[in-house]
């Protein structure tokens, strides 16, 4: 459990660049350094987490934990990862504007943005590789990235998803291996009863205390958020509402996009905000709300998942969406790394300089951070 621990917490404090920069570590660390798992099953985590409402890759991470220490191995993951952020955005709460508006630290998470980068472009080619062996996989990939340029959002996700799952329930049903297996459909009750009795109960007891109302509001809000941390943000806003001055809520709301780890820490940022009684009570209760309902959906349907993955219809419907995952990651690697990190050709040259030493040199993932944090300030000076 330590070693889980320990190595989710390390990716927790270099882990830039949001939710699709979090797939590209989780794959660098855990398919190709450590190989816990091989890129099919990584792919299938993946897919099932673009499905579940919840801040995907930490759901992400969770089920990598789960998978290699059950149920604590996935906290392990979780507290691991989640831990850097969560403090970094207690100290910024305390610390309000001071540190996110000096021109040194903008500059050292631009260079942090440019690595993003670097990371996402390797992940989507290495799955392109695996996942895009056929003119039908290749088309799926192509289409999925088109669609999410022109129309991105959540529904053209989703439907995406759904329409390359299709395509590979007809289609693909040849690329997978037939398996006989004896196995029982055992459902995991348990996660999504808990889920949905919080989901209705908690409304009716939230008036007991400030706690109880503010573990209802944040996990109301983690229930219904499907497409990561930029969507939970209207919800976030409806919950504070004239509690915390528009300036604050989107200086937690930059600090939370800059800062390493889930994005959906920005509940730690609000939740000390809203219990000045009790802030560091109230930033601990939101972080948990808001991502508990994930995890209890991802607990109830990830064992039926990993069995279902062995049936040829199911196995074909997964070629197809890993084929559309591909392409999410080409869409993710422009809209919104790329449009958010690149400013100048000096950009450009130093992604470059990125290329170059993570898949030439094989430089440490910790040092190509201490990099492009060196080069970003140096950057600003110029």
């Amino acid at each position: 459990m330590f070693a889980i621990f320990k190595t989710f917490f390390l990716l927790g404090w270099i882990s830039f660049g949001g939710p699709a920069a979090h797939i590209g570590y989780f794959r660098q660390t855990f398919v190709e350094k450590r190989k816990w798992l091989d890129d099919a099953d990584y792919a299938q985590l993946v897919a099932l987490s673009q499905f579940l409402p919840g801040p995907g890759s930490s759901q992400v991470g969770f089920a990598l934990g789960y998978k290699r220490g059950g149920l604590s191995g996935g906290c392990a993951a979780f507290i691991g990862f989640t831990l850097p952020s969560v403090i970094i955005m207690v100290l910024l709460a305390l610390m309000a504007s001071q540190v996110t508006d000096t021109s040194v630290f903008q500059n050292l998470v631009h260079g942090l943005k440019l690595l993003a980068i670097v990371v996402v472009a390797d992940a989507a080619w290495g799955m392109y590789k695996n996942f895009c062996k056929s003119s039908l996989t290749v088309g799926v990939c192509i289409i999925t990235a088109i669609a999410l340029l022109l129309i991105p959002g959540i529904f053209t996700q989703m439907a995406v998803l759904l329409l390359a799952a299709l395509i590979g329930v007809f289609y693909l049903r040849g690329s997978a291996q037939k398996v006989h297996s004896s196995a029982t459909f055992k459902a995991s009750w348990l996660p999504l009863v808990v889920f949905a009795s919080l989901f209705i109960a908690l409304p009716f007891v939230a008036h007991l205390s400030p706690s109880a109302a503010l573990f209802n509001d944040f996990y109301q809000a983690g229930s219904l958020v499907f497409g990561g941390g930029h969507v939970v943000l209207p919800l976030l806003q409806n919950i504070v509402g004239d509690t915390l001055s528009q300036d604050a809520f989107l200086t937690g709301y930059a600090a939370a996009q800059a800062v390493p780890g889930p994005m959906f820490t920005f509940a730690t940022y609000l939740g000390y905000a809203l219990m000045p009684a009790n802030p560091v009570t109230g930033a601990l209760v939101a972080t948990l709300a808001v991502f508990l309902p994930g995890f209890l959906l991802l607990l109830g349907v990830l064992k039926n998942w990993q069995l279902l993955a062995n049936r040829p219809a199911v196995a074909g419907a997964l070629s197809g969406v890993n084929a559309a995952v591909v392409g999410l990651l080409v869409a993710a690697l422009y809209q919104p790394v790329f449009t958010s990190a690149v400013t100048s050709a000096q950009d450009i040259a130093l992604i470059l300089v990125g290329f170059y030493l993570l898949k030439h040199l094989k430089l440490h993932i910790v040092w190509l951070v201490v990099t492009f944090m060196v080069a970003g300030v140096a950057q600003g000076f110029l």
